[in-house]
């Protein structure tokens, strides 16, 4: 038996996985302590296996975890008490960053504070040149000076970034050496060992970041463990990367950063998959709308695209982690995601979130401002009895007090205008974070099948589907809990780099394959360590490199580990070219290259069931077959209500209608249909083709 839990802003979803049977749970997150949310939700399973958490627990060979617990702390200033220590005369990489303004003409906007501020950043004595020679020697006796400073601010975190370290970094370990004897029991980040990137302003901000989380992240990860333990696991904790992987929980408290934007990074996993099995297509928009947030990335060709410019809050106003991630966008616009007007009558959904504690108004735990749920359930989308397979009751006569009270009476709306205008104005801020990941980087919504996933995630799919003109909705089966059964779906995997400049036209073989070697080194140490039992396992090479005189390279991949050859040198410099000619329509085929950094990425491919089928063994109550909605251009109509626990494979509903689950509730609009097809997932075509019946069958030339 497998595990995999999903902490968010505002429930818990535990995905179990035995013999190729998935069961879906949820549960409400308890903020200020996450562990709870996560035993709370063991024990909605246990209770639905007639069995005990110990047993379930006791049954289970691997766990996988994921939280946003690194990126909340982050953005919420809870991260630990950081120094930050860099080479004499240096101490403005924080504060100098790399520039970039995302408003350059908006004067308003204050300049962004460091992350480790000016009165907690100390200077060392030392520096290397760029040939890795030792220009000035370390000054032990300043460093030893620093330390008794360090014990009176009382810091808990020491993040060391030294000048040129990625070359020769002898400095940087005897820091290391001295804060383990001066300060045993402080975590420290070493910048050489956790990011070797040669941008000095990536580099010390990861190790910031990295090192300000080792006291939470270890804490919480050591907490889950213990506490798992204690009900009865005897398995292997593993825990979500931000690269949409996983590794062991003991892994990730040593690089915590590594945890930053990850429960994200899962949902393309999944999403990737149910496009091709349900929607016939290898392009795919990623929605997760969760109770907090709205997380949408994209699946071009079948591959998941990634980015290096990982930012925490704005870009150029929030903090870089300097690691790749998922390219995932996130906003404030889940299902808890309060509606309010501003002084100027202006309507506004989020970025603020009712979360868990205490909800939107309709849980009656006190929340008094409407919320998307709150509008849903108002327009008749939402069954109060049911909601949650009927575990939270919902008070419609709260939500509509609270609708009427903060939107209706100032925007002079009756109520179910008023509700409307609510999901409305969340559906238009969902589309423009679509248009980001689609439209402004040239891919065309409309050849790409919308996978709806997370709790709140078909309220409005299909309206968003028709304002990009997607060809179809795909709403997984396990789409309530899609990062959740991602992390079932994901392999064992790490990645790692090293620093070398060379060019091809003067390409150092030797030195090249040494730094090759050692990464081929490290990625076997894992293969052999905590890639042991795994099924299989894999290395992939690649070298990040750029034309003379620019800024930026561009990571393509090496044919093999080794260079042997003046050809080998000529097949990286062609892919570089393939490569620029796909990012920026353009190339430079005469031109030498100069490659700056080399990586390799290490894969274990865990054990897992070839095929799986979401089950239900929970009773399903007789429901009304009709019910009451609010459609725009239609007003209030009577809609088909469908259970889908026990809707027919291959049956098709036209529009209005409802869909229900004991996790979400999907609305298909008139004039759409929807199909549940054999993989427990529905199929929804947003729109009629012309000239044809509404709502007929589809066939894969339609996806």
């Amino acid at each position: 038996m497998r595990l995999s839990t999903d902490v968010g802003g505002t429930f818990t979803d535990l995905v179990m996985e035995e013999d190729g049977q998935l069961r879906m749970y949820k549960a409400l997150t308890t903020p200020e302590d996450p562990v709870i949310g996560v035993l709370d939700v063991l024990n909605v399973a246990a209770s639905d296996c007639s069995t005990s958490v110990e047993q379930l627990l006791g049954a289970c060979e691997i766990f996988v975890h994921a939280t946003t617990r690194a990126t909340n702390a982050i953005l919420t200033g809870d991260t630990a008490r950081t120094a930050f220590l860099t080479t004499e005369g240096h101490p403005d990489i924080l504060l100098l960053r790399e520039g970039g303004r995302k408003e350059p003409f908006n004067y308003t906007v204050p300049y962004p504070n460091p992350y480790v501020p000016r009165s907690l950043t100390f200077e060392i004595p030392e520096r290397i040149g760029s040939e890795g020679e030792i220009v000035k020697p370390l000054d032990e006796t300043a460093v030893l000076a620093v330390i008794e400073r360090l014990k009176k601010q009382e810091i808990q975190a020491i993040g060391v970034c030294l000048l040129w370290s990625i070359v020769n970094p002898v400095h940087e370990r005897r820091l290391g050496e001295l804060l383990d004897r001066e300060l045993p029991g402080i975590p420290y980040t070493l910048s050489h060992k956790l990011n070797p990137s040669i941008r000095e302003y990536r580099r010390a901000s990861s190790t910031c970041i990295d090192a300000s989380l080792k006291p939470l992240m270890g804490t919480y990860l050591g907490s889950l463990q213990s506490r798992l333990m204690q009900a009865g696991f005897r398995g292997r904790l593993l825990t979500v990367t931000s690269l949409g992987s996983v590794v062991d929980a003991a892994h990730l408290a040593e690089a915590p950063i590594h945890s930053v934007k990850s429960g994200p990074s899962m949902a393309p996993v999944a999403g990737r998959f149910y496009a091709v099995l349900d929607g016939n297509s290898d392009t795919a928009i990623v929605a997760d709308t969760g109770g907090t947030s709205y997380d949408v990335s994209l699946v071009r060709r079948g591959s998941i695209p990634w980015t290096r410019e990982t930012w925490l809050g704005e870009p150029f106003r929030g903090h870089m982690t300097g690691f790749p991630s998922v390219d995932v966008r996130s906003i404030g616009a889940g299902g808890g995601s309060i509606a309010w007007v501003d002084q100027g009558g202006m309507l506004h959904v989020g970025p603020r979130s009712a979360g868990s504690t205490p909800g939107p108004a309709c849980y009656g735990r006190g929340g008094e401002y409407p919320t998307v749920t709150d509008a849903a359930l108002v327009l008749g989308y939402i069954d109060p009895d049911y909601f949650l397979g009927g575990a939270i009751g919902l008070d419609v006569e709260a939500a509509i007090r609270a609708i009427e009270a903060h939107v209706g009476a100032p925007l002079g709306l009756d109520l179910h205008e008023a509700a409307s205008a609510i999901l409305s104005l969340s559906t238009e801020s969902m589309i423009h974070a679509i248009e980001d990941v689609t439209i402004n980087q040239g891919i065309d919504p409309s050849t790409a099948v919308l996978i709806g996933g997370g709790g709140a995630g078909g309220l409005n799919a299909v309206r968003i589907a028709r304002r990009l003109g997607c060809p179809g909705v795909v709403i997984p089966a396990v789409g309530a809990t899609l990062s959740a059964a991602s992390a079932l779906m994901s392999d064992l995997s790490t990645e790692y780099s090293a620093t070398y400049f060379t060019t091809s036209a003067d390409f150092e073989f030797d030195s090249v394959n040494s730094t090759l070697e050692e990464l081929e080194g490290r990625c076997v140490a894992f293969i052999n360590g905590p890639g042991t039992g795994t099924l299989e396992h894999s290395i992939e090479y690649f070298a990040e490199a750029r034309y003379p005189h620019q800024i930026w390279e561009v990571e393509v991949p090496i044919g093999s580990s080794r260079f042997s050859s003046s050809e080998d040198v000529e097949h990286l410099v062609a892919r570089l070219h393939a490569a620029h000619e796909e990012l920026f329509a353009f190339s430079d085929p005469g031109s030498e290259i100069e490659i700056v950094t080399w990586r390799a990425k290490v894969t274990c491919r865990l054990p897992r069931a070839s095929e799986i089928v979401l089950v239900s063994d929970r009773q399903v109550h007789a429901k009304a077959r009709q019910r009451r909605a609010w459609f725009p251009d239609r007003g209030m109509v009577t809609a088909m209500v469908e259970i889908l626990e026990t809707m027919p494979v291959g049956h098709v509903v036209h529009g209005p209608c409802i869909v229900e689950s004991s996790f979400t509730t999907v609305v298909v609009d008139p004039g759409a249909s929807v199909e549940r097809m054999a993989s427990g997932s529905l199929w929804i075509r947003p729109s009629a083709p012309a000239g044809s019946r509404a709502g007929s069958k589809r066939s894969k030339a339609d996806a």
